[in-house]
């Protein structure tokens, strides 16, 4: 049986600070992220289905992505745990704490691994790309 890659974008608003980082990156700044999911999976024949032909029916693609990703992520404030801005979350509703540099690439492997964690068991992520900017992203290959 063939396989299907089905792929929906997301975006939202992030900020956060590489505090290690030896250059303006290391403040407080946000961006527009944009994030591409891709999955890979059989066409669904069955016809007592209400998904037949389909792999995934894109709204429930987009139920996961939002609530694992999105709803979190969106206008949030994201900080390596040991940040020199700890104690911020005081005056900021929304900050999240990770125990890893929230670069864009590190932020990409944590998506890859709760989007992955949330699939139908015949649905597979094959592909994740992250645009911090316009110009400038971050790619996610299940091959690689």
């Amino acid at each position: 049986m063939k396989k299907i890659r089905v792929s929906k974008e997301f975006s939202f608003e992030t900020a956060h600070a590489l505090d290690m980082h030896d250059s303006k990156c290391r403040n407080i700044h946000g961006h527009s992220y944009k994030l591409t999911v891709t999955v890979l999976g059989p066409v669904i024949t069955d016809e007592t289905k209400s998904d037949v032909g389909m792999v995934i029916d894109f709204t429930d693609l987009k139920n996961i992505v939002n609530s694992e990703v999105v709803d979190k992520l969106d206008h949030a404030l994201i900080l390596k745990s040991d940040s020199r801005f700890k104690g911020i979350e005081a005056h900021n509703d929304k900050t999240i704490y990770v125990n890893y540099h929230p670069t864009c690439e590190n932020l990409l492997q944590e998506i890859v691994e709760v989007v992955s964690a949330k699939l139908p068991k015949d649905v597979t992520l094959v592909y994740a790309k992250m645009n911090e900017t316009a110009n400038s992203y971050s790619e996610w290959f299940l091959e690689d």
